[in-house]
């Protein structure tokens, strides 16, 4: 079976390149989507406290007959739960949740500046580390600023930013400033949740591979060096995104899609984003 390619992570754990994206999905339809995409041959799958359905992923992991170490875990912290008293109830209770006594990755879901509590919580992500309850921690909608000031006043380095990025969104400032500090980028939305399916460049570059359009996006995000996390809950559409391994891409459509950016935002801003 195809298998996603590993990134290493600066601390030295691997992350598969390809996973599976469970936002807006209830608890049943992230169970049925997990399992769907385990069959399938993913080993990556991204939650959140946020989203409601660590249950329904923890179901999907224990029923799967997969090995623990089989399968890279990501949930996040939510912005209600930063803070030195907070932080460690929210994970405590994601790992409950998700059965589970460890996560692979754990990620503080917002910045969240306003609330200013960013900084105290990132120094409780590296004591969940330290004791063995994540394997890796890093950060979620971290703009430059934000990276600088935890790095400033921990010394310590997040293993990856998960941003919003695709084809008509590449915030390049944020993108150079993450490979200069040797953080991941990690993408969400990595189809603009759709939008940018029929763009001209993709619909042209899908026909000329024959590949589907998210096919040839997927392909682009990692070709680029990033992690990316598909949503879908149709089991074939699981199926199809996780074939878009088996896709090639030459250097000028590479380049072509490189082009497309337009700065299409589609979720908010991480400046002013409240708990």
């Amino acid at each position: 079976m195809t298998s996603a390619p590993l990134k290493k992570l600066n601390d030295g754990t691997q992350i598969p390149q390809l996973g599976l994206g469970v936002f807006q999905m209830d608890d049943d339809e992230a169970h049925r989507a997990t399992l769907a995409a385990f069959e399938a041959g993913y080993r990556h799958v991204d939650t959140a406290a946020i989203y409601r359905n660590e249950v329904g992923v923890g179901r999907a992991i224990a029923e799967s007959g997969l090995a623990r170490d089989e399968i890279f875990v990501t949930t996040k912290l939510w912005n209600k739960a930063q803070g030195r008293d907070n932080a460690r109830e929210g994970i405590t209770r994601s790992l409950e949740k998700l059965g589970l006594d460890h996560v692979d990755l754990y990620l503080i879901h917002w910045p969240c500046p306003a609330a200013g509590t960013y900084v105290e919580t990132w120094e409780q992500m590296i004591d969940f580390r330290s004791e063995g309850l994540t394997r890796s921690i890093g950060v979620s909608n971290f703009l430059p600023e934000h990276l600088d000031t935890i790095l400033d006043e921990t010394g310590i380095t997040p293993s990856v930013n998960q941003i919003e990025l695709h084809p008509t969104f590449q915030p390049d400032d944020l993108l150079n400033h993450c490979s200069d500090l040797g953080v991941v980028i990690e993408s969400w939305s990595p189809l603009g949740q759709a939008s940018d399916l029929e763009h001209p460049e993709i619909l042209r570059i899908a026909e000329a591979t024959g590949a589907t359009p998210a096919q040839v996006i997927i392909r682009w995000h990692l070709g680029r060096g990033f992690v990316t996390i598909p949503k879908s809950t149709n089991p074939e559409r699981i199926r199809a995104n996780f074939e878009a391994l088996n896709v090639t891409l030459n250097s000028e459509q590479m380049e072509a899609i490189d082009g497309i950016s337009a700065g299409n935002r589609i979720g908010p801003d991480p400046a002013t984003v409240e708990p």
